[in-house]
């Protein structure tokens, strides 16, 4: 299934059946593929705008963009498909997450070779042995990360970081994301991922400072609107400059997980999707790595 997305750029007049009429120009609607009609796309601008009473739509100057949806209403309709998006990094041994932090250990505890004199003939087995911080590759962060009397892993809620409904901020291009971007968003009981393109730079000494991140102001707004988890596919939801951390403490003091290091957010819709980021559950222990996923629906 393709992953290429597109918007339809308009121009329509609207007549409703009461009298009176509403007219657009170059608006922009997030479309499933192509090929939509007039008639489609008229029945969702409509939907999209909450008209009541509508009579007739005349459609003209449509012209289809190649563009990132934007989570047009009412764009929803139609035969649905899934697929899964891959939101994590690989793993592998000397890897650099956080500087000044120890690089993960990844070696075979028991090769196959050396399993067959335990195992019947033809029967071996491979056991890895991983020494690391839990702060490695894309990871969570539970209140214990920031609070000495936090919850751990083990004790935060499966639902605050399974099956949440998600949302993708598009934030490319900006050293920080804050409050007035977020303003316009509905965040109660989602997963709010915040895409700003740095995870390009994953590997590399140019990932590791100078990374986009939220503002206090961020983190509160989300705090007020009962967000459920926070996820960035850069080094930090914080800025490192200096020694506060006024999102992790903001948003874990709330119970609300984050999530860091994320990649792939640029395969994802607006909205329309369900994500996964669930940790192993390990007592006395605040940050671990996920393998973080989402499942999207789609025309």
């Amino acid at each position: 299934m393709s992953d290429e997305q597109w918007r339809v750029q308009f121009d329509a007049e609207v007549r409703f059946a009461n009298g009176g009429d509403l007219r657009v120009r170059e608006f922009r609607l997030d479309v499933p593929g192509t090929d939509i009609t007039d008639e489609a796309l008229a029945e969702l601008l409509v939907r999209h705008l909450g008209l009541l009473m509508v009579g007739e739509v005349e459609i003209s100057a449509k012209t289809l963009i190649r563009e990132a949806h934007k989570g047009s209403r009412g764009a929803e309709s139609g035969p649905r498909a899934r697929r899964l998006v891959e939101l994590s990094h690989t793993l592998r041994d000397g890897m650099v997450t956080v500087p000044g932090l120890p690089a993960p250990r990844i070696a075979p505890h028991e090769t196959h070779a050396q399993s067959r004199e335990r195992y019947a003939p033809g029967t071996e087995f491979h056991f890895a042995s991983i020494s690391m911080v839990g702060n490695t590759g894309t990871y969570v962060d539970a209140p214990l990360h920031r609070y000495e009397d936090g919850t751990d892993l083990a004790g935060v809620p499966l639902e605050s970081l399974a099956d949440l409904e998600g949302l993708v901020v598009r934030a490319e291009g900006l050293a920080v994301i804050t409050r007035e971007l977020l303003l316009p968003l509905d965040v109660r009981g989602r997963a709010v991922l915040v895409h700003t393109g740095w995870s390009r730079h994953w590997g590399t000494e140019r990932y590791l400072s100078g990374h986009p991140h939220l503002t206090e102001g961020a983190a509160e707004f989300l705090v007020e609107q009962g967000a459920a988890a926070l996820g960035i596919d850069s080094q930090n939801v914080d800025g490192t400059a200096g020694g506060e951390r006024p999102v992790h403490t903001r948003l874990l003091a709330a119970g609300i997980p984050v999530v860091e290091h994320m990649t792939g957010l640029e395969a994802l819709p607006p909205r329309g999707f369900r994500f996964h980021a669930a940790p192993p559950r390990i007592t006395g222990v605040g940050t671990f790595p996920v393998r973080a996923y989402a499942i999207v629906t789609e025309e």
